[in-house]
């Protein structure tokens, strides 16, 4: 969930970014408004109620219609499942898998288990009749699939994505054609803020100048007045990734905010900020309840990306740590904990394990150890440094119960139980699911 570490669960859900990744955790609907609503999840039931004009009200049990498609963009692989049997299943899969370590509390829902996505990408073509589309790419491929909205994603982004499409044609803007190379727009990526309502769009363009600018953002404002910040992408490689170095700003400061457990956190076109935010902060909750904060600890936030569980943790600790490799990550940590005032925080570019072990040796102690690996899990050298430092409480965050389970082996030879693991259902739709263990010294 962090950005070398954290970004595991940013893009893995997403068909738009990148043509054949797999797992992406994405469920489209066509050109009308499609049955998406809201499902509200109480005492083991689920019912739905109609979001907005023009939209039919469907169960999510319905077996046709809901997502037309659904096959070709692959993401949601329980489109057709009701909501609490996917949690039932999640659920399930969990408790065989932990089974051998301890009791696991269930998996929390989301009340709402749709529209949940902050971030939404499209990538543009042409059709053979040279008219502008919008859309995925088909599982395996790089063929488009239009899709004008989907199940899962913001409601309002997608709104957004089809009038830049609509405007394309009187500013003379032809996608871009990854065959041929001729084209601008490649993709168009919107972000928006949870709790605060700011919308950012990202442009991502094959060269640096759009045509009449000025005028196209104006056009688009008068469309989306909701819109904060405009940006131009410039991406001019061969490749498959979305964004590209160079960015200009063409509208606002470039950035948006967002609030996340009460902490305010800035977002750029490349930050990692978590898709789900109202169940991260079920998520990160959980992670801190877990760590059973007095007030006292030392506590050390490995993979730390941009440093939110940290920050969030900072309020009931004596003193936080965020070790992160990556330096983008470590630069943002550092300004969203000045930002929020912070002082009893600091973040080091280094590797987590290398890190500990340096820790260990200058006799220093820690409390609790936060980790949240990515889907493939941590590393022998990490667990050893982090046997080796010796801490009380080991809060564990997973994105993949395999790999999970793997690691709670080692660490139990290393001398630690685990206590207690709960599921956290980040992802309606699709099989994913987020985990939360305690582990403490035997």
């Amino acid at each position: 969930m962090k950005s070398g570490g954290m970004m595991k669960n940013d893009n893995k859900n997403d068909r738009r970014t990148s043509g054949p990744a797999k797992g992406t955790g994405k469920t489209k609907a066509t050109g009308k408004a499609n049955a998406a609503g809201k499902t509200k999840v109480t005492a083991g039931k689920e019912t739905r109620v109609p979001v907005g004009q023009g939209r039919e009200k469907t169960a999510v049990k319905k077996k046709s219609g809901l997502c037309p498609v659904a096959d070709k963009c692959g993401g949601c692989s329980w489109i057709n499942k009701p909501y609490v049997e996917q949690l039932k299943n999640k659920e399930k899969q969990l408790k065989e898998l932990l089974a051998p370590f301890c009791k696991v509390e269930g998996v929390i829902p989301m009340e709402h288990p749709e529209h949940y996505r902050n971030k939404v990408h499209a990538v543009f073509g042409e059709n053979r009749h040279h008219d502008a589309i919008s859309g995925i790419y088909e599982q395996k491929s790089h063929r488009i699939v239009p899709v004008d909205s989907c199940l899962i994603e913001n409601a309002k982004a997608d709104e957004i994505i089809v009038s830049i499409r609509g405007l394309l044609k009187s500013f003379h803007i032809r996608p871009y054609n990854e065959d041929t190379g001729y084209g601008l727009l490649r993709h168009v990526l919107i972000r928006t803020g949870h709790v605060t309502g700011q919308i950012m769009v990202v442009l991502v363009l094959a060269s640096p100048i759009l045509p009449s600018k000025n005028n196209f953002v104006k056009a688009l404002l008068k469309l989306h007045p909701e819109i904060t910040t405009v940006v131009i992408n410039v991406n001019n490689r061969n490749t498959s990734m979305v964004l590209g170095d160079k960015e200009h700003v063409i509208y606002g400061k470039g950035y948006i905010e967002d609030e996340l457990c009460g902490k305010r956190f800035r977002i750029s076109p490349r930050s990692f900020y978590q898709v789900n935010p109202v169940q991260t902060e079920i998520l990160y909750g959980k992670a801190l309840e877990y760590a059973g904060l007095t007030g006292k600890e030392t506590v050390v936030d490995a993979y730390c990306g941009t440093g939110t569980i940290g920050m969030i943790a900072s309020d009931k600790a004596a003193k936080v740590i965020g070790v992160e490799l990556n330096a983008d990550a470590v630069r943002d940590a550092r300004n969203n904990a000045k930002a929020n005032q912070i002082r009893n925080i600091q973040f080091y570019q280094n590797d987590a394990g290398k890190f500990l072990v340096e820790m260990a040796g200058q006799g220093a102690k820690v409390d609790v150890v936060l980790m949240d690996p990515p889907r493939s899990g941590s590393t022998e050298e990490f667990m050893n440094s982090v046997a080796q430092i010796g801490p009380e409480r080991i809060v564990y965050v997973s994105c993949n119960p395999e790999t999970l389970v793997r690691d709670l082996k080692y660490f139990k030879k290393k001398g630690y139980r685990v206590s207690k693991g709960v599921g956290v259902d980040m992802f309606p739709f699709t099989e994913h699911v987020e985990t939360v263990v305690l582990m403490s010294r035997k």
